[in-house]
């Protein structure tokens, strides 16, 4: 079972600071001292360059838990998490549910989801206090094959995300105030520059990156430390699951996205570009 929720984790406390207006609030390093005001911006602010280059490398000092801590402060409406039920969601999911009651959490159903992450789904509903929020496609699969043939990812995989995710998503995150992500920079060179939290321009919302400086050690060594569900395809040989026609293993240090897509210049499905 998930051990109950808490005010503090690790090193970290969040607590509320009667000292400071109510645009701030304080994350306290345990044992060292140090006590950084963390700022509540203004909703003007939010989408101001500037504001989050200055917050940013704040809050990614503190760490992802102590991200998603300030994101519940900052947005106590409009915050839901993006996850596709891969590792780095895993991380999010078990964090997020610590330090907030019921967040929300919402996937993109594409219909070509491998088996083992239905079930991880499942599971995740059983053992988390969230509420799950399942996003599909306006065309259903044989709808897509009817209008646009068979097996459209084979023939245009950009086409067939942008159908089957980016619209999804698009019109799920229209009246949202901020997403969360598990984009990590060493993942693929688009990445590589993730800042832990910034405005999305594309989507025009705030997008929060907790786990943007961790390693894929960093992250597993969370899973198994906190013994946390993960999808079973991560040990035999995937380490990005997506869709299963669009999907497969790879070798031993190969770029871990190079099963996504295989023998196609496309490493990106499009939500993150």
């Amino acid at each position: 079972m998930r051990p109950p929720r808490h005010r503090s984790w690790g090193c970290f406390v969040l607590c509320n600071d009667s000292s400071t207006t109510s645009h701030h609030f304080t994350i306290s390093e345990g044992g060292t001292g140090v006590n950084p005001e963390i700022r509540i911006l203004d909703d003007e602010d939010t989408r101001l360059a500037e504001a989050w280059a200055t917050l940013s490398p704040q809050l990614e000092a503190l760490g992802p838990q102590a991200v998603l801590a300030w994101a519940t402060k900052q947005f106590p409406e409009g915050l839901v998490l993006a996850s596709s039920f891969g590792a780095e969601d895993m991380v999010l999911i078990d964090m997020l549910t610590r330090v907030t009651d019921h967040p929300v959490v919402f996937y993109l159903d594409t219909g070509l989801l491998f088996p083992e992450t239905y079930t991880l789904i499942r599971q995740v509903e059983a053992r988390y206090p969230l509420r799950l929020v399942r996003v599909a496609p306006a065309l259903s699969i044989e709808e897509q094959g009817e209008r646009l043939g068979p097996a459209l990812w084979s023939r245009n995989p950009d086409q067939c995300c942008a159908i089957r995710k980016v619209e999804p998503l698009q019109r799920y995150l229209a009246d949202k105030r901020a997403w969360i992500t598990g984009i990590r920079r060493d993942q693929t060179p688009f990445r590589k520059n993730a800042p832990v939290v910034g405005f999305d321009e594309r989507h025009g919302l705030v997008k929060i990156n907790p786990l943007a400086p961790w390693s894929q050690k960093d992250v597993f060594r969370y899973l198994v430390k906190n013994q946390v569900p993960y999808n079973p395809l991560h040990d035999h040989g995937y380490p990005s699951i997506g869709c299963v026609p669009c999907t497969r293993p790879v070798n031993p240090g190969d770029d871990p996205r190079a099963g996504r897509w295989a023998g196609q210049e496309k490493t990106e499905c499009g939500l993150h570009l």
